[in-house]
Order: C-alpha cells, then structure tokens, then sequence
C-alpha cells in the first residue's frame, strides 16, 4: 500500500510542477510580443492593411495563442476577414521555454475575390507594383531579420502536425461576365501531419454558381503522404463524393464519386494511379494506369473499363432530353475495355472491345499526341441502325411528302462539314462491319478506309455485299479552299433492283440485276450546292428483268389492234413486262438526269426510250417506244402484219415516281399518228409490191399466149422447155 500511496504522491507532483511550468510560462512569454513581427510582415509586402481587433491572446482549451477578428483591406475594401485563429503550443515545448506551433485552426476565413469590368482581378493589387521575387534564401531568413527588427520575442516554430480549417467561405464575382461563384462550409482536417509518414485528409466545401445555377455539396477523404524533399508524394485510400444539382442537370440531382491510390514522383517524372475509380450517376469507370514523363510525351501504360450501363437511364439521372428511338430497348447496354500502352508521346489502345447493346467491336488504334495523328482498326459483327432512329410519327410521314424546296424554306441550311478542322485532321481509319441494316437495306461484309492529310480526305475503299450482288465506291474530299471538291466513283454488281428498291423507297416498278458504273464530280458544302454543281454519268445495264405493274405488250397490242381495226380478245395479258438487256446512260447535270440511248429487248420488240429525271422534284419524263420486230402475242388482233412490222408503238411515262410508279406509264395517243404514217408507207410499199407482182404475172401469161400461138403444134417440146423456165 505505501508503494501505491507514493506513486500516486509522485504523479501528483508531476501534475502540479507542469501546472505550475505552465502558468510561469504564460507569465512570462507575452503573445503579443509576435504582434508587430506580423504587422510588419503585411505591411511591408503587400498593399493589404492588417487590422487587428485584440490583443493576441492564451487559449488554454486547447492551449495555444489565440488570434480573434482579424481583417485585411485592400485600397479600403475588405479582402480577408478571419473570426479565429488558433495556434495550438506543444506542451512539453512550452515547458522548455521555446514553444513550438504543432496544431493550427481556423474557423470563420472570409474571403472576397473580385474581377471587374476590364477583367482584372483584386488579388493582383496585393504586391505591389515592381515588387521583386523573393527568393528562398530571403523567405528562409526574413522571420529572423523581422524579429530583430521588431526588438521583441522569439521566432515561433511552425512545424505543424495538425490543422483544423472551419467554417471557410470564399466569394468570387465576376462583373465583366456577371458569374457569381460561392465556396462556404469548407473545411479541413489533417492530423499527425510528418514527412515520410502516412497522415489522414478530410476536406467538405458546398460550391455555387449564378451562371448556370448550379451547386456542389463535395466531400474528399484520403491519406496522403511525402517524402523530406517534397517530390515524392502518395495518395491512398481516397474516396471523393460530390452530390451536384441545378440547370446542367435539369433540377436533377446527381451524384459523383472518385476513388483508388496515387504515387507520384516529380524528380523522376514518374505518376501511377491503381484501383482508380469514377462514377457519375449509373456510368463507372475504372482504371490502372502508369505515366513515365511529364512532359509532352509522356510514355503511358495501363488499362482502362467503363461498365456496362444504359445511356438513357444516364441521361434520365443527369436531367437530360431523352432520346427518342424506333426501338425503346436500344442504347441499354453499352461498355468499353481496352489496354492503354504506346511509345513515348503516343496513346496507344489494344484489345479494344466496345459494346453497343447487341453489337460488338473489337480492335486497337493510337492517338499521337505531338502531331495529333489517329490510326484506328475497327471490326463489328452486325448492327441495325434503323433501331436507333428517331420512331416514325404521322408528322413525319406528311413532311416526307414535302419537296426538297419545301424543306429548304423550313430552316436555313447550313454547312455539312467543318472544313478548318478536316485540314488539320491527320487520320489512317480502317473500318469493317459483317452485317449492317440501314433504311431497311441489309448490306454484308462492309470495309471502309479513310485517310486525311493536309486537308485532303479520301475513302479509299468503301465496299460491302448488297441484295445478291456487290459494290465498291471512293470518295476524295479536297477541303483546302472555301469550296471543297468533290470526286465520287462507285461500282455496282448485279445488284437485284427489286429488294433494293423495295426496302429502301417503297418502289416495286423494277427488277433485274443491276450493273452501275458511276463517276460524278462536285463542289460545294452544303447539300443544295452539291446537287446544283453535280457533273457525271451514270452507265447502267439490268440483265434479264421486269418492268413491275406494268404490262408494255398489252399497250404495243393496243396499237396494232387499231391498226388492223379489230379488237383485242384475251384477258389473261399479265401485270408486268420481262425484258433482256435494258442498258443506257445518264448524264448528270446538277438535279437533272438526261437518257437519250435508252434500249431494252422484250418479247416480240425493242423498248427504246429517252427522257429526264428530276431528282429535286422526283419527276419522271421519258418518251418510249416500242418497236415491233416479231410476234409479240397470240391474241388474233395484235397480229403482226407486213403494215406494222418494224413500227414504233408510242408510250409515255411521265410523273412523280415517288407516289405512284404503276400509273407513270401509258399508250401515247399524240404520237400514234407518226406510227400511222409509218403504217400507211408499209402499206403503200406493200400495195406497190403487189401491183408489180401482179404486173409480172400477166406479163408472163401473155408472153406464154404469144409462144404457144408462134410455135404451133409442132413446137410441143419448146413450149414444154420455156413453161419450165418460167415455173422455175
């Protein structure tokens, strides 16, 4: 028991010698012998004037010098107002007469920054003009020198382990813009603060903005650490969250969060970031990443996912217009993955995967950060673009019955392509996708190239299988002028009309194999200019088709029934007309497309035609002609005769081939009298042959008449020679 009473003796006269080290300490070290040294230090380096409430003060809860309503003016407006500052004295330092600052808080900084109307800011004014950099030599020794100057008290030592800030607000206004920015309830906590140890970081701050109007309520945790020399530093643990709402958001609010570890090394040059996490409302990506370099080209190595998430739920969260999709269930599922890597000064991605709802795409590519190249490889397996397009309305069925002139007087049009970032692109794109569905047409096996320098853009190849057939096209953009040039080819292989036409317009006039060989020249950028400026042909060849909804026998038949002035009797004439071998040219100026060596081989005849097409107002305007070269049908009244063979029966297709393609085409009746003419000549020539015919005949007989009557009896034998001959 005594051994325990004198311990307690001994414990208790240790708590009265630090009681009583303390209170002769704060009897005999004044706070306010620092006062001018502070005062001093302001005045002389800055314009700001330091107004000082109170006396620097004790505090004993915690222990340490206390400073109270602290106010800094600059040209007669306040700058900086703090409420309380507090440095915290280390205990033990206190007792050995040196005290040393371990602990600092401050509660209630107020700070105003301010950007008037030329755009100059206050914080500017601080130093004054043509004040010289100090240096650090100077900073290191400039505390001392105040102090001897000021005639009282020691330096204080601020080798902080602690800080507490509370209660912080900065105000920024901007009178050239009217931007109005708020940071208030900032705080941060860091404790057991040590070089080359691991200490904990609590930062919270609420930011708002007046344009747009939109706020911040964040809130960052971590533990940081560096090294003595101040160029090795280490984050770990971190865990940001930031809740934001206002207009960017459409009133909604969302949430962002950031985490994961960083080592960064400034000497070296060297950064690494590992288990990296960011997210924003349903979207998350994730990362590991190394960067050599900090320079302009820095050497990256790493990997970089983003989730899979659904684009219009993110849209949704972050209070966005929804988009608007033929297929509700699209844009449900899309993802990204690849590898980061690539020599130095280059981005470099491989094993790319990118996942569109049910498509997917898989290749690599680098981004060169000096020169700003991109070189990609990109391959697809299949897509249905018509599910990702705006749902058809009966609005939008009516405004596709409106003509091109319509449309352009909806709006003004604008141009098609930024022509000053296309002569700064520099590209090397290869592109392949197996299967893909576009305005209802199925195209396979699709491969596009395309590159662009110094202004020149060239689809080198853009090729792909289409409806039984093929086609390959290129396209040379030359943007360095204000009117770019256009060159478009395009080859086309025994493609089946009647699909295609079917699935990409409605029209089912046509079928066969079509061949195309197209070249077409332009300049322009915009849509109405490159149509105005088109030059070119078209050369086109359908081998073994049919003219659909149409029956052009029936109309030959109708013809030549007239002329044989009887009438047609069968019933079971068809809807459509078979050709062979319909071939022609279309010269190409602007919206207009001229035919004048239109042939085809039907049945009986030979389709022959010329005409135009309009393409601004899909207007159709062909004179045809059916030219009679054998029998065309059994019916008895459309029997060919010698009067109508080689005869040209007209037709005339004439309209808009965009509304009703069957009725496009009938029997010309205003140049049938050009067919008649050509009718009554046959007959003339016909009647001239019967009459010499005719006339040779009778002259035979009568020269018969005269031998017989010459020879007699007697020349039995001779008549019997010449009646040969003339038989023969």
């Amino acid at each position: 028991m005594k051994v325990i009473r004198y311990a307690l003796y001994a414990v208790i006269a240790l708590i009265v010698l630090a009681v009583v080290a303390v209170a002769i300490a704060v009897a005999v070290i004044n706070p306010n012998d620092y006062k001018p040294q502070i005062e001093a230090a302001v005045e002389k380096h800055t314009n700001l004037d330091l107004i000082l409430e109170g006396d620097i003060g004790w505090s004993f809860i915690p222990l340490g010098l206390e400073l109270n309503d602290v106010e800094a003016t600059l040209e007669g407006d306040r700058l900086v107002a703090l409420e309380r500052l507090v440095a915290q004295i280390d205990f033990w330092s206190l007792i050995a007469m040196a005290p040393r600052v371990n602990t600092f808080l401050l509660d209630g900084l107020d700070t105003r920054l301010e950007v008037n109307e030329q755009g100059e800011g206050n914080w500017t004014r601080i130093m004054p003009e043509g004040e010289p950099a100090e240096t650090a030599e100077q900073a290191a020794t400039e505390p001392t020198q105040t102090a001897e100057d000021a005639g009282t008290g020691d330096m204080l030592d601020f080798n902080v382990e602690n800080v507490e800030i509370t209660n912080a607000r900065v105000h920024y206004s901007d009178l050239s813009t009217g931007q109005s920015v708020v940071l208030e309830d900032f705080t941060v906590s860091a404790s057991d603060i040590t070089l080359g140890s691991e200490f904990p970081l609590d930062i919270r701050f609420k930011v708002e903005t007046t344009q747009p109007q939109f706020a911040v309520d964040g809130r960052i945790s971590a533990r940081l650490n560096a090294n003595q020399a101040l160029n090795e530093f280490a984050m770990s643990g971190l865990k940001a969250v930031f809740d934001m709402s206002g207009e960017p958001f459409g009133g909604e609010s969302v949430t962002a969060e950031v985490g994961g570890s960083l080592v960064a090394n400034l000497e070296e040059e060297t950064a690494s970031l590992s288990d990296f996490t960011a997210s924003l409302a349903n979207l998350r990506l994730s990362t590991e990443l190394n960067v050599n370099g900090f320079g302009a080209t820095p050497a990256i190595d790493g990997r970089l996912e983003i989730s899979p998430f659904s684009l219009k739920q993110l849209l949704s969260s972050l209070g966005q217009p929804a988009i608007e999709t033929d297929d509700p269930d699209v844009l449900k599922a899309i993802a990204l993955s690849t590898n980061l890597g690539g020599q130095p000064g280059t981005v470099a991605l491989s094993d790319l995967n990118i996942t569109l709802d049910d498509t997917t795409f898989n290749g690599g590519g680098s981004y060169n950060l000096t020169n700003g190249g991109l070189t990609f490889n990109l391959q697809g397996d299949k897509i249905n673009a018509d599910r990702y397009l705006p749902p058809t309305s009966e609005t939008d069925a009516d405004e596709v019955q409106t003509t091109p002139q319509q449309t352009a007087e909806a709006g003004p049009e604008t141009d098609l392509l930024p022509l000053e970032t296309i002569r700064d692109l520099l590209l090397d794109i290869d592109f392949g996708l197996g299967e893909l569905i576009i305005s209802n047409l199925t195209i396979n096996e699709i491969k596009a190239s395309t590159t662009a320098k110094d202004g020149v853009l060239k689809v080198d190849e853009f090729s792909g299988k289409l409806y039984e057939g093929s086609f390959a096209a290129n396209v040379t953009l030359d943007a360095r002028s204000d009117n770019p040039q256009w060159t478009i080819s395009k080859d086309i292989s025994n493609i089946q009309t009647l699909p295609l036409l079917t699935d990409l317009a409605e029209v089912d006039m046509l079928s066969g194999a079509a061949n195309m060989d197209v070249s077409v020249n332009s300049t322009g950028n915009r849509l109405s200019d490159l149509r105005n400026n088109a030059k070119g042909e078209i050369n086109f060849n359908l081998a073994e088709g049919l003219i659909r909804n149409m029956n052009l026998t029936r109309m030959a038949c109708q013809g030549i029934a007239l002329v044989n002035q009887d009438t047609l009797s069968a019933t079971d004439w068809g809807t459509h007309t078979p050709f062979n071998d319909m071939r022609g040219t279309l010269k190409i100026d602007g919206n207009t497309l001229n035919n004048t060596d239109l042939v085809a081989a039907l049945a009986g005849m030979r389709l022959e035609g010329n005409g135009t097409v309009d393409l601004a107002q899909t207007i159709l305007d062909y004179e045809l002609g059916l030219r009679v070269v054998g029998e065309i049908h059994r019916d008895n009244a459309c029997r060919v005769t010698e009067y109508v063979e080689n005869v040209v029966i007209p037709v005339e297709c004439r309209g808009n081939f965009s509304e009703d393609p069957a009725g496009l085409c009938s029997f010309d009746g205003s140049r049938f009298r050009d067919t008649l003419k050509d009718i009554a000549a046959n007959a003339a020539r016909a009647k001239v042959r019967e009459e010499t015919d005719r006339a040779k005949q009778r002259a035979e007989e009568r020269a018969r008449e005269e031998i017989d009557k010459r020879l007699g009896e007697e020349g039995e034998s001779v008549r019997d020679a010449v009646r040969g001959l003339f038989n023969r």
